[in-house]
């Protein structure tokens, strides 16, 4: 399902991870745009769609803010990859007669956006089962489905149904079975098939070191929202995870590969689902370059930082290692990140980079449970459908846990250089301007869900990032180019892991003395290229340089009438179109609306 895909790409560094707070999402009174008719045409035909997918995944359907489903949980129930391909066909079926029928341009594109998204998800769905055995990290699950509805921006009747979702995943609703016995009954049918692929050693493993995090972390979330009645559930369920670690331990542990790598159809198919269409090797050319260009600007603009900063090293290794020892106490940490966050608005405005709303952004530190889910800085948007006025939150955790205890502090995200580039890229103008742009702009559903590649999303990012680094200190300057050096590395690694091009221990090498990340970084970049998501990290670097294409085409075609300004807020007006639509968009509206201006 397309938005369960959308939340991986909110991540710096890993998966989804939707955390509850006070200040998630806060209500605020801001206006939402009128959505033409056009749009409130398209969003009729894309619940299609979602009624067909949201059976089958309710969590993601209700986290972003489709009703209906806040009592139910993942299908995963006999049969259901054929049972969720039928479904897909069946509304297939349905769009393309829409397509036949429909005369709008704009919502003939909209209904080929949903059609391919079928597609896609089809076509992943028949992947996954030709190649792999259908292991689950089921406590995960559990506390990604608790920690979605418990939040402050699900609205309380919504959130009441926790507890009817929570007996149901400990199968104490009636008709109901725990589902972690699904998973394991999913995984034991198709063990006896040799051809297919056992998970890999390192993601059990760390499913194992997490479990008792998320009992942890479900417990705390009731305990939050003083859900009453919810002990023998609570009881219930930390059974049932407990007794799943067990025989995880026991049966799947043993037979799991070392070999993280994918069957070359499957790694292919992951590129193309998070929109890398280049070849890998071209792709890993383009980054190895970009990798020796930044690390030589790093290199030039290190003396000075060094210089402005007093400290005694003109590398860029060494710089960045005195700046991190500057380390903020994390109960400092919140404020200190909100002093960079108020400070960058003004400059938006002042250098005319992009529309900005009125209001101040949300961000906050993770909790522990979030943090083994997605060990890395995130956006957590706000809902895209039914949205009274929520706003998304940039979500900061203070560590990896899930590792062996030595080294899974980050020293990567706590010191005053790193919070410039940082906030631009979760923040303003990077994910929570994005996203508070599609609810306040009207943009369609087909454009807001089911558009969504990483490469759209994180190449927006980090384009966002690349606008503010000429106003930045010099070593938030410094950093900025650091965190565009990993994306590079990014580009490079995780296809040269998945091919089998490089050795984990090199790669580590790379991010460690090379990017300068710390152990606990590096740990989950690589896990990421190689079990939580391969071929996801690529699509940094590649929709960051498709957008710098386009821009600079636009600033060819336009010359001195080229206006940033209207083609950053045209690119946020598109939504989430692909890299390839979105040009075409500038190319046939934008470029022509500034020449007759």
């Amino acid at each position: 399902m397309k938005p369960l895909v959308l939340a991986i790409a909110l991540t710096l560094a890993a998966p989804f991870a939707a955390g509850a707070h006070p200040r998630d999402a806060a209500t605020v009174n801001a206006p939402q745009a009128a959505s033409p008719a056009w749009v409130e045409r398209s969003n009729t035909l894309a619940q299609i769609l979602i009624d067909a997918q949201a059976p089958f995944q309710p969590e993601s359907a209700g986290f972003f803010g489709v009703p209906g489903y806040d009592d139910r949980v993942a299908d995963l129930g006999p049969d259901h990859p054929r049972r969720y391909r039928e479904a897909m066909a069946g509304a297939r079926a349905k769009l393309q007669t829409q397509l036949e029928l429909e005369r709008d341009a704009n919502v003939r594109q909209d209904l080929q956006i949903l059609l391919t998204s079928i597609d896609e998800s089809v076509e992943g769905s028949t992947l996954n089962e030709r190649y792999l055995l259908p292991w689950t990290d089921a406590p995960q699950l559990i506390f990604g489905g608790i920690n979605g509805l418990l939040s402050a921006q699900t609205p309380p009747e919504r959130r009441a149904h926790a507890l009817a979702r929570l007996q149901r995943y400990a199968g104490l609703a009636e008709g109901s079975t725990p589902i972690t016995t699904l998973a394991r009954q999913r995984y034991e049918e198709r063990l006896a098939n040799p051809e297919l692929l056992q998970p890999t050693k390192l993601e059990v493993q760390r499913a194992l070191d997490s479990a008792d995090t998320y009992i942890a972390g479900i417990r705390k979330l009731f305990e939050e929202y003083r859900v009453e009645g919810a002990e023998p559930a609570l009881d219930a369920i930390a059974k049932e995870i407990t007794a799943y670690a067990d025989w995880t331990r026991a049966t799947v542990l043993p037979k799991a590969r070392e070999d993280t790598r994918l069957p070359p159809e499957l790694y292919a198919f992951g590129l193309k689902q998070y929109g890398t269409d280049i070849d890998p090797q071209l792709l890993m050319q383009r980054a190895q370059l970009a990798f020796m260009e930044i690390r030589a600007q790093m290199q030039q603009l290190a003396p000075l930082v060094a210089k402005d900063k007093g400290i005694d090293a003109t590398d860029y290794r060494g710089v960045i290692a005195a700046l991190k020892r500057d380390a903020i106490p994390d109960d400092k940490l919140e404020a200190s990140y909100r002093d960079v966050i108020d400070a960058i608005d003004p400059i938006i405005e002042r250098e005319n980079i992009v529309d900005v709303p009125q209001r101040q952004m949300q961000m906050r530190l993770g909790s522990a449970a979030e943090s083994a889910a997605s060990p890395a800085p995130h956006f957590r948007p706000a809902p895209l459908v039914g949205n009274t006025g929520q706003q998304g939150t940039f979500v900061l955790p203070l560590g990896n846990p899930g590792g062996d205890g030595e080294g899974d502090a980050y020293d990567d995200f706590n010191f005053d250089a790193v919070r410039w580039t940082l906030s631009a890229h979760e923040g303003r103008p990077g994910h929570e301007l994005q996203f508070t742009a599609m609810v306040e702009r009207g943009v369609s559903l087909a454009r807001s869900m089911f558009a969504f590649n990483s490469v759209n999303v994180e190449g927006w990012a980090l384009y966002a990032e690349a606008e503010l680094v000429p106003y930045e200190p010099l070593d938030g300057q410094l950093i900025a180019l650091q965190f565009r050096l990993l994306r590079a590395a990014r580009a490079m690694l995780d296809p040269m892991l998945n091919l089998g091009l490089i050795d984990r221990e090199r790669a580590g090498r790379v991010l460690t003395e090379e990017v300068m990340l710390s152990p606990a970084m590096a740990r989950q970049e690589l896990d990421r290229y190689t079990v939580n998501a391969p071929g996801q990290a690529t699509s940094y670097f590649y929709g960051y340089t498709r957008i710098l294409e386009l821009r600079m085409r636009t600033e060819l075609a336009l010359g001195e009438t080229f206006d940033r300004r209207a083609f950053n807020n045209f690119l946020l007006d598109q939504g989430l179109l692909p890299p390839d639509q979105l040009a075409e968009a500038v190319e046939t509206q934008f470029v022509p609306a500034q020449q007759r201006r």
